[in-house]
């Protein structure tokens, strides 16, 4: 297991010409910790995910993963996992979890080892390794995309909406997947989601982003015990209370 690396979001500001997305945006997420972002459409959650992994430059501010200041693409501490799962559909499950490593020029035997490994960890061992996307769910789909992300054995691990477009029973199965990942390897997570439940279920904190321009409006903390992918979190009644008081604050933003 690699080691873990923190994130230190600082005073971070984005516009896209006129348009401000992110304004002054400072958020310390933990080494190790499970962070959610939430907010109403067009907050610029998934613009500020997007800084964070360097593929969009801040107008204002910094980022740091570690020690090292994010100034573009191609870091290696940080791996991003796409909403609509971004697989190449000629290759198999296989190459496409290779895929990171073949851009940092790693040897073929090493992509495949590595390739083989992620695909294990998702469930998608032996033949599922050959198929091709069209080939597989929209689960197994998104299982190939988490994958590709492990491969590359980052410390952080960025998401943004992975399982919004899969039925709301793969998606349960796959947050526990997560989850039991999460457990084994403790990388730091940042997730993009709008489901309240799922913020909730997952992650250590939930940061909740204002109206456009994004600013953090709160953050909530989340003390529900783990590994909640062995306990019947979602019943409780604190889980329950956790996921209203969410809701009471985005509907007041609203």
């Amino acid at each position: 297991m690699s080691a873990t690396l923190g994130i230190a979001i600082e005073r971070l500001s984005k516009s896209f010409g006129a348009v401000q997305a992110l304004a002054d945006i400072e958020i310390q997420v933990k080494a190790g910790e499970f962070l959610a972002l939430i907010g109403p459409s067009g907050c610029g959650k998934t613009t500020l995910l997007k800084c964070v992994a360097g593929l969009l430059p801040a107008d204002a501010g910094r980022i740091v993963i570690g020690s090292r200041p994010v100034s573009g693409p191609g870091g290696r501490e940080a791996s991003l996992v796409f909403q609509d799962f971004a697989l190449l559909p000629w290759a198999t499950a296989r190459e496409n979890a290779e895929f990171g490593l073949l851009l940092r020029g790693a040897p073929a035997a090493e992509r495949t080892e590595a390739a083989r490994r992620a695909l294990a960890k998702v469930g998608l061992a032996g033949s599922f390794e050959q198929a091709y996307p069209a080939q597989l769910s929209g689960g197994m789909q998104q299982r190939v995309g988490l994958a590709r992300a492990l491969a590359v054995n980052p410390q952080v691990l960025l998401m943004d909406e992975p399982f919004a477009s899969i039925d709301e029973q793969t998606r349960r199965i796959l947050q526990d997947d997560l989850l039991r990942l999460w457990s084994e390897e403790r990388k730091t997570v940042v997730l993009v989601t709008h489901s309240m439940e799922e913020a909730i279920y997952l992650s250590d904190r939930v940061v909740v982003l204002s109206p456009r321009p994004g600013r953090v409006h709160r953050v909530l903390d989340v003390p529900l015990p783990r590994p909640r992918e062995t306990l019947d979190v979602r019943a409780s009644g604190e889980f329950a209370r956790l996921v209203d008081e969410l809701w009471q604050i985005l509907k007041k933003m609203q």
